[in-house]
């Protein structure tokens, strides 16, 4: 065997690994959905005085397009209306965003709606900056919640996920699931919506049945004041702050909990450039979490987190490598530069695998009313071709931008996300 062709074998067995464990997660997220779908919904307390007072925190920068519907959504909860409080976090914008907000206010008068304009001596810094602005100066809840300037959660969604939360005194923060909104806006938009499905159930429902694990997103979650006071905060150098604090609460001994009835929509990047950036940011963010985090991997009192340090880290970077590597040589044996032994297998190999990705996530499909469509099953056979590889090139960009950040030492910053009317 050639050291090409050993290599290859190398890279093949490492997509297929991470190919199975995702199998098998979309399995027992599937399971877990079952299992849900049977449960009733939580309900809060029925003594008004035991319903817990919330402090929902937006932070927003120049979201002067989407703001109004936001706030609106949440004062529209049908939670009790004296025992939650709605902050926007303003932080140095240069659009007509405090426009907005302060007549807000006006029409929402007698309504806990609060808005914290930051500037660029205190603001401006992202999103972890302005959380903690928002928890150390005005929030007054026992509970924090999270939305960003995007959303618009549906009314139960606020009381569904406080009612799980009360359930268990260990259980630290609770998430809610998130839809796309603007699915139908372009090629792009269908894939993202495919691979929200396909993250909830196969990645947050699976570990959640696997392993009692899921991962804080950035929005639609709430968490318990003092166990977020006892991490610090939001961690202000971390741009994937919601990965970073849930190894946190983990850290701690407590819980996260998955509750799909709490529901939130969002918007999705339209276009390719705007979802490059994003998902940058995310790539950078993620591994600024698993560098952080990886001596944890031997802290005996951090075992219940090792799996998703080792998923993280076997994504990122044995994944990433092992693509490339297999694009490569397939390109090169096509043009005829090299040969391998092993292309035939390989190319048998990759094949299948197209197939058991194709199957894996059309069952994730399956838990949402309306998408099991002949035309989701197209998208999905063209995400694997198409998407998948996007995807590589973010992960490549994303570790380069990361390693030179971090050698010129670039401070953490708002990196906006284009919305739309």
């Amino acid at each position: 065997m050639s050291v090409l062709d050993f290599f290859l074998l190398i890279a093949v067995l490492s997509i297929w690994l991470i190919l199975i464990v995702n199998l098998i997660l979309t399995i027992a997220g599937y399971t877990y959905y079952l299992k849900w779908s049977k449960t009733p919904t939580p309900q809060l307390p029925e003594n008004p005085e035991d319903v817990p007072f919330v402090s929902i925190l937006v932070p927003a920068h120049n979201e002067g397009i989407v703001i109004v519907k936001t706030v609106q959504a949440l004062l529209n909860f049908d939670y009790p209306h004296d025992r939650y409080e709605v902050i926007v976090i303003n932080d140095n914008s240069s659009d007509n965003s405090a426009e907005l907000l302060a007549g807000l206010q006006d029409l929402y008068k007698g309504r806990n709606l609060e808005v914290i304009n930051t500037d660029k001596t205190n603001g401006g810094k992202g999103k972890s900056n302005a959380l903690n602005i928002a928890l150390n100066t005005r929030a007054r809840g026992s509970l924090i919640s999270i939305y960003d300037a995007d959303n618009t959660p549906e009314s139960g969604a606020l009381r569904i996920l406080v009612a799980q939360l009360l359930q268990n005194d260990k259980t630290g923060a609770v998430i809610g699931k998130f839809r796309t909104r603007n699915k139908n806006a372009s090629l792009l938009t269908r894939f993202i919506n495919v691979e929200t499905l396909s993250f909830q159930w196969m990645a947050q429902a699976g570990r959640q049945q696997l392993f009692g694990l899921c991962t804080i997103p950035g929005t639609n979650y709430v968490i318990r004041r003092d166990l977020l006071e006892a991490i610090g905060g939001w961690d202000e150098k971390a741009l994937a702050e919601d990965t970073e604090i849930s190894f946190q609460v983990y850290r701690r001994g407590y819980h996260i909990r998955f509750q799909p009835r709490a529901v939130t929509w969002e918007q999705e990047p339209q276009t390719l450039d705007v979802w490059f950036h994003q998902r940058t940011r995310w790539v950078k963010g993620n591994i600024y979490v698993i560098l952080k985090n990886a001596k944890l991997l031997f802290d005996p009192k951090s075992v219940r987190i090792r799996f998703d340090l080792f998923y993280f880290m076997a994504v990122y970077f044995l994944l990433m490598t092992s693509l490339i590597l297999s694009d490569t040589v397939f390109v090169l044996s096509v043009s005829g530069v090299v040969h391998s032994n092993l292309q035939g297998f390989s190319n048998s190999v990759w094949a299948f695998a197209i197939l058991l990705f194709v199957l894996s996530t059309f069952v994730t499909v399956l838990t949402e009313k309306g998408e099991m469509t002949f035309s989701n099953l197209l998208i999905i056979l063209l995400m694997y071709a198409v998407y998948s590889q996007m995807w590589l090139a973010v992960a490549v960009h994303g570790m380069v931008g990361y390693i030179r950040e971090q050698v010129f030492h670039q401070q953490a910053k708002w990196y906006k996300t284009k919305r739309y009317k």
